[in-house]
């Protein structure tokens, strides 16, 4: 493994720039720790699911910067970008993160809200008379 590499992952409205370099297995999220930044424990194993797919956990310190979106957003960002990485950094990983559906970016975005509605599909109360 060379110096570092990096690739960008995208969900929903969130987008993040993620760094891959030999390490140990701490993960910074625009500076802050894996645990200060995301306090969920299931968004946290989201997050780490490529580098346990590769098993390379303890092996690779990733440095993230992510923008935009809510925290379930911008945690599928960070693990779409992991993945990217890890595609980049060698290829015999691009088979078990394919199987995993890791490499695929999850492209489901909030529906646009539409005219006479209320929400994208939520309708007023219906009155008879």
């Amino acid at each position: 493994m060379e110096n570092s590499y990096s690739a960008t992952g995208r969900r929903k409205r969130a987008s993040a720039r993620v760094t891959i370099k030999p390490g140990n297995g701490k993960i910074w999220i625009n500076g802050h720790s894996l645990r200060q930044y995301i306090k969920i424990d299931t968004l946290i194993q989201d997050l780490e699911q490529p580098l346990v797919v590769t098993d390379l956990k303890s092996k690779v310190d990733v440095d993230a910067t992510v923008k935009g979106g809510g925290i379930a957003g911008q945690t599928g960002a960070i693990r779409h970008g992991i993945a990217r990485t890890l595609d980049k950094l060698s290829s015999e990983y691009h088979t078990p993160l394919k199987k995993a559906g890791l490499l695929t970016r999850d492209s489901r975005i909030k529906e646009r809200k539409k005219y006479g509605l209320k929400k994208a599909r939520k309708a007023p109360q219906f009155s008879k008379r």
